[in-house]
This record gives C-alpha cells, structure tokens and sequence, in this order.
C-alpha cells in the first residue's frame, strides 16, 4: 500500500462516519456568520430620531425605568458610544432596549432572529438535543469536529499534487467548466479544499478547546501555567429557572463611576455593566473597543464605592498567556478576533466544508 493510500482510506472512512455532523456544523456556521451585526441592525432600526441638543439620561435612571417597564431586576446594561443606539438591558432571560433619552422601554431585542440564531447555535452546537442530551449532543459535535480536523489535515496533502509542476497544480487548484458527474465533484473537491484548507484548519482546531475540557487545558498547560478549575454547569436552556423579580437595585454612585469609566479611553465602542450584587460590591465594567468578539481589545474596570480613584484597570496584556491564548482560540473559532473581516473568512471556510462534505460523499 502507498503511503497516499495509507492517508487516503482513513480520510475517505472519516469523511463517511462523520460527515452528516460536519455538514450540519458547516451549514449552521454560515449561518452564525454575522449574528451580532445582523442584530445589532435589527435593534438599531427601532430606535427613535435623536433630537438635536438631547442629553442621554443617567445609567441609574436608565436602570431604574428598565425595571419598572419589565418588572424585572436587570441583571446587566450595555451602552455604545453611538449616541443613537438604544441602551440593552439584560433581565432574567430577556434582553430589552430601552431608549436612552427617555427610558422607555423599546421592546425585546430583535425577538425573531435571536429566536432563529437560538435554533441555529442549538443545531451548531448540540444538534438540537436539549436538558441532559445536550451532554450527548455535544460529544457528538465535538469528536466529529476533531474527525474534521484530522480530513482538513490528511486533505492538504491528497488535494495537492503529486508532482510539483505549474500545470499539475492548475488542474487541481482551478475550477474546470464542462464537468459532469464525478468529475465535476472530484474537481470541486480539490479546488474548494486547497483554498479552504488553511482557514478551515483554524476554525476547526479553535473549537476543540470550546468541545473538551482537556482542549482547554491543554492551551493553559503549553503555556506553562496550571489550567483553572472547571466552571460549575450551568442550567440547561429552556429549563425552569426563578423568574429574577424586581428588588432595590444596589446602584448608589453608579452615575460618577459610569462617567470614570467612559473617561478612561476615548475609543471605546461598548461599555457593559453587570448590576452588583450588593450595595458594598464596586462596579466592573467592561469596556469594549472592538466588536465584542476581539478580547485583545478589551479591558475591564473595577470601581469600589468608596473611591473611585483607587480604580483597578486590567487589559488583554496583563492576563496570563495561557488565558490569552484561550480567549483568543475562542473568537479565532468564528473569525470574530480578526473583526469583519475575519468573520468573512470564517464564513466562507465554513461554506467551503459544506462543499467537501457534499462532494466527498457524492
């Protein structure tokens, strides 16, 4: 048996045994492509026209109008830089827009399409299982991604040429006009898998560490540092959880250390406040320059309530390596570290699995 063979028939049998998982991964994650600008448009357009010489009103205000428009005790508030954006409140399960310069209650955030990208990411990442399945379906996701991985790698070699000559590597590497048939997909095959191949590696290995605890320690462990302890689990989606009631919100001083943090960097695109869980707990605000899926551009604030000159500010550069590594592996997965465009790239890898699925089964 030549070594191609060798490479050849555990790629082929892989490709098989898990290839309706990966497809179904692949056709969900051209899907997820561009959730939070789709979103985020959606929300935008249902605000109101800002008035000329409006001032936005207070956080706490803004806190305080969410709760007794909802009847909920917010959980979180996120503001953008954009003055005509509405401010997003999280209660409970909701997520509410709430306008800025009157503390009106919008309405949810773009229910509908969080309802299909809630039924998308079920399908991406637990195919669909639900309550205790889940444990199952992500098993099954997560060992055919690492199947997925071993085809992109095995692929890189059997999709290029055995010789190396100009014209070999055209036959493989451009698409033919004419084709029928096997022929067609076998052209297919080899042209969307050479010039997928080195992105799609990228997706593929970032989401093992999102799959398996040891993934995740690994990245902690080649770093050189101890990986911290496994984060408690939590409620499955869609099982009964207490509904969070309206309670005396814990924000006393919460205006001036809202203005300490809009003050610390002149490029910041979002700043979120998750609501203290006590009137003694300081306020932490993470402030956000990127798309909120960039975390070398993000940083994080500490505000006792004591004094808010004794601020504690950490960035990406001060986080361990390991911890680097590992939040940048999980927006590497989707492109999102890279920004718009890295998005685009992850996207259009992730359509070019679909086309090796479906041509390598063909």
């Amino acid at each position: 048996m030549s070594f191609r063979s060798f490479i050849f028939w555990p790629h082929l049998v892989c490709g098989v045994a898990a290839g309706i998982v990966i497809l179904i991964m692949s056709v969900t994650g051209v899907l997820l492509t561009y959730e939070k600008q789709m979103i985020g448009w959606a929300d935008h357009r249902r605000t109101a026209p800002v008035e000329a010489g409006s001032a936005a009103l207070p956080v706490a205000q803004l806190l305080h109008s969410a709760a007794a428009g909802i009847g909920e005790t917010p959980a979180a508030i996120a503001i953008a830089s954009n003055p005509t954006s509405p401010a997003l409140v999280t209660a409970g399960s909701r997520r509410v827009l709430v306008d800025r310069y009157t503390g009106a209650v919008i309405g949810d955030s773009a229910p509908k399409l969080r309802a299909f990208f809630r039924v998308v990411t079920d399908w991406h990442r637990w195919l669909a299982l639900s309550g205790e399945q889940r444990v199952l379906g992500k098993a099954i996701t997560g060992w055919s991604n690492l199947v997925f991985a071993f085809i992109v790698l095995s692929g890189m070699y059997l999709w290029l040429p055995r010789v190396w000559a100009w014209r070999n590597f055209k036959a493989v590497a451009i698409f033919k006009g004419g084709l029928r048939g096997k022929a067609r997909d076998f052209n297919w095959h080899n042209v969307i898998g050479i010039w997928s191949a080195v992105p799609l590696f990228f997706v593929v290995i970032s989401a093992l560490p999102i799959s398996f605890p040891w993934a995740s320690a690994l990245v902690y462990r080649i770093a050189g540092e101890t990986p911290p302890a496994p984060a408690p689990r939590s409620a499955p989606q869609g099982s009964s959880q207490p509904s969070a009631k309206t309670s005396p919100l814990p924000i006393d001083g919460l205006d001036a250390a809202w203005q300490h943090a809009a003050t610390k960097t002149d490029e910041w695109r979002t700043i979120t406040l998750r609501v203290p869980a006590s009137a003694s707990a300081p306020f932490v605000f993470t402030i956000d320059r990127g798309n909120a899926g960039q975390p070398h551009l993000r940083g994080t604030l500490n505000v006792p309530r004591t004094d808010a000159t004794t601020a504690t500010w950490e960035t990406f550069g001060a986080q361990s390596p390991g911890r680097q590594a590992r939040s940048t592996l999980r927006f590497l997965h989707t492109g999102e570290v890279l920004g718009i465009l890295g998005q685009t790239i992850a996207g259009i890898a992730s359509l070019g699995g679909v086309f090796l699925v479906w041509t390598g089964l063909a």
